[in-house]
């Protein structure tokens, strides 16, 4: 099985405006109401390729609910656990010739909300894959990421991690079977500024002198690398198309790897299908679908 689990999922209120003016009151032309978080876009895309997922996280309040009902109207599993101070975020997604976001705090998470989620990572086994993704609430410890992977560390759990710097960093030690930052947040990583291939290849392989198994680097627009854990070098451009929405990109991307891997075991059709279904996702105002995925795929 595959579990995704994401510290604060949220409501994301995507809203179009053609000409925003601050000061003003401005009128939508377009709206839509979706969960989100990085490890909830995972599920989403994973059951929109035909692969199950549980979604392990938190939530609260009326907003907790909404994000709930909307993921099994997805089709994923959930599985959050409830908190009782707070509620779930809202996250406001403005397009306005250029993105705009506004991000909500989301609730209280206490030390036993934490336990009850290491109980339930103790009940994975072998063969799962585990994805941990997204920012960690200032509620959080901020080595929870160091926590889990270390809890499960020898149940041959593959881990995937989707983090920023540090959070990523912390990580490496215990051997994550995936990491995927993008080419900033690896810049960041090493104090330096990537903007090739080329530029982004010898620091992927320093993630991997330090622990990490497989690197999948994200570069938007400049398409994506990926080094092997059997030291294979990956490289493609990226598909070309309009982009439309930029968020849940990166999601989708580890969505597509993991899908393309479970389906044919093969680095590089998994490296395929994730670049794939990241820009299928970047190209649409919804997050990928099976049938975009396969019709990128036709033309890279």
């Amino acid at each position: 099985m595959i579990y995704t689990v994401t510290f604060n999922p949220s409501l994301d209120y995507i809203v179009r405006v053609d000409d925003f003016k601050p000061g003003v009151i401005n009128r939508t032309t377009y709206e839509n109401i979706l969960p989100g978080g990085k490890g909830i876009n995972v599920s989403i895309v994973l059951s929109n390729m035909g692969h199950k997922s549980v979604a392990l996280g938190f939530m609260a309040g009326f907003t907790g609910d909404d994000i709930a009902e909307l993921m099994k109207n997805f089709g994923c599993g959930v599985d959050l656990i409830r908190v009782r101070n707070g509620f779930s975020r809202i996250n406001v997604k403005l397009k306005s010739g250029e993105e705009t976001e506004i991000n909500g705090q989301g609730p209280l998470i206490t030390a036993g909300d934490i336990e009850k989620l290491y109980e339930k990572l103790d009940l994975l086994s072998s063969g799962d894959i585990l994805v941990i993704s997204g920012s960690v609430p200032g509620s959080l410890p901020r080595d929870v990421y160091e926590r889990i992977m270390k809890r499960l560390a020898g149940k041959g759990i593959r881990i995937v991690v989707d983090a920023e710097k540090d959070l990523l960093v912390g990580t490496l030690h215990s051997r994550p079977w995936l990491v995927k930052p993008n080419e900033h947040e690896l810049g960041e990583i090493y104090g330096v500024t990537l903007r090739t291939q080329e530029e982004v290849i010898p620091y992927a392989k320093k993630l991997q002198e330090e622990g990490a198994e497989n690197v999948l680097i994200s570069m938007a627009g400049e398409g994506a690398v990926f080094i092997s854990e059997n030291g294979e070098v990956f490289r493609s451009p990226a598909p070309k198309g309009t982009l439309v929405n930029s968020v849940g990109a990166g999601d989708s991307m580890v969505a597509g790897f993991i899908s393309g891997y479970l389906e044919t075991g093969d680095f590089r059709e998994a490296f395929r299908m994730g670049i794939a279904a990241g820009s299928a996702s970047a190209f649409s105002p919804d997050l990928a679908v099976r049938s975009e995925v396969e019709a990128l795929l036709q033309t890279f």
